[in-house]
């Protein structure tokens, strides 16, 4: 099953959003593990892509039960949040975690997952509220 995309559209730039989404996480005591930047990985290329990061963040307090649950969430985890620009906007998305539950054997942390959801969803309307 294809988990779900949510999206929705930044009142900032790319690099502001990012900025923001890590201050977020930084406040909320949130890993930040990487931000990948596609886009400027497609300039190193000779390639063009507009602005593009990806921030990969976690809490293994939160997110080992999930894999000791089902060891294949861990191909979900970390969680991530995509940042992009498309058509002259400022787009942030995340997969809802709850559609983990239809693809693992993770029921028993339903609750878990309703509170990442949550979060996910706080972090977006910093960026979009």
């Amino acid at each position: 099953m294809t988990t779900a995309l949510v999206t929705a559209p930044s009142r900032h730039d790319v690099p502001t959003t990012v900025r923001l989404l890590t201050a977020a996480l930084h406040r909320r005591g949130i890993r930040l593990f990487a931000a990948i930047d596609h886009g400027a990985g497609a300039r190193d290329a000779g390639l063009l892509l507009p602005d593009e990061v990806v921030l990969v963040f976690g809490n293994p307090a939160v997110g080992t039960p999930l894999m000791q649950a089902d060891p294949r969430a861990g191909i979900d985890l970390p969680l991530r949040m995509l940042v992009w620009l498309q058509d002259g906007g400022t787009w942030v998305a995340f997969r809802d975690p709850q559609g983990m539950v239809d693809d693992f054997s993770v029921a028993a942390e339903a609750g878990t997952l309703r509170i990442v959801r949550g979060l996910l969803d706080q972090l977006v309307d910093d960026v979009t509220g």
